[in-house]
């Protein structure tokens, strides 16, 4: 087996393994009503955050070098904060509020948000392809929200906008660290921006809640941050040496649909046609846009 079909297998199981860890995530909401969705998120962060930086310090990627460039910690910083917090979190209160499925549907929109800034900010040619791409994937959206009928809301406006915030999180995560992943290890940069949003969610939230841990629990944090966490990022930091961009933001597909297959089989979770559709509509928009992507200006290029 030749590296590039190797590591295109290790970033599609890596993008089922991001889809499944809402699953987990869903069952210790259910399991106890004091896990909160940024109770999960910052204990997730944390402990993600030092063992990647350990394994930065053992393989010798000098995990330190970034804090000696006042610019450069500034932008893990803000990767942290901007990107990894409303990317987690506000993902986690959605499968909270609803499931895993709707969650990560939602998230998928999330390179729309990237199309817009890169056309605002003139980093990227105009293409009517993106503009049909993107109605076609907020048809979708509207699909699953309201089921089609505008007097009821299937999801509540909460769930909703903190559903599409979550996708701009999608956006700021892949937008802000740009520069640094030229110059630091993804190792580094991941690391120190999980550690640095979890910290700033225990700042914000320092309450732990009294809770009795169960073996059950036990599993399920261990799925979400193991599974949900350690893995997949390294896999597919590891596949991006081998595939192309496009490549993997095909293989991304993967992950709304091992969500809501896991839904249906764990939680019996029952998809009306709308949902159905709706979904299909935003996974074929990002499909759509990756088999043909966009080209960049001179000045996305700098």
């Amino acid at each position: 087996m030749n590296q590039k079909v190797k590591w295109s297998i290790l970033a599609a199981v890596a993008c089922v393994f991001w889809g499944i860890s809402g699953l987990f995530g869903k069952n210790l909401f259910n399991s106890n009503p004091l896990i909160t969705p940024i109770f999960l998120t910052k204990i997730r962060m944390v402990i993600s955050g030092i063992i990647i930086l350990l394994f930065a310090a053992i393989t010798k990627q000098k995990p330190f070098a970034i804090w000696k460039n006042k610019k450069d910690a500034l932008n893990v910083a803000a990767y942290g904060l901007l990107g990894l917090v409303p990317v987690q979190l506000f993902y986690f209160i959605v499968v909270k509020e609803a499931n895993a499925s709707i969650a990560t549907i939602l998230q998928f929109v999330g390179p729309f948000f990237v199309i817009f800034w890169m056309l605002i900010t003139k980093q990227q040619v105009y293409r009517n392809l993106d503009l049909i791409s993107a109605t076609l994937a907020f048809l979708g959206v509207f699909l699953l929200a309201t089921h089609g009928n505008l007097q009821t809301l299937t999801l509540s406006p909460g769930a909703l906008l903190l559903g599409m915030l979550s996708a701009v999180g999608v956006a700021t995560n892949t937008l802000i660290p740009r520069r640094l992943v030229s110059l630091y290890p993804t190792a580094v940069i991941t690391g120190w921006g999980l550690l640095i949003a979890g910290i700033a969610l225990f700042i914000l939230n320092p309450s732990v809640p009294k809770i009795s841990i169960t073996f059950g629990m036990i599993t399920d944090l261990s799925g979400v941050i193991v599974i949900g966490t350690l893995i997949p990022f390294q896999w597919m930091a590891g596949a991006l040496r081998y595939i192309s961009p496009s490549t993997a933001s095909l293989l991304d597909a993967f992950e709304p649909i091992s969500a809501m297959i896991g839904s249906i089989l764990v939680f019996n979770l029952a998809l009306t046609p709308m949902d159905i559709i709706g979904s299909v509509i935003i996974i074929g928009a990002v499909l759509l846009v990756s088999l043909n992507p966009p080209r960049l200006t001179k000045k996305a290029h700098r």
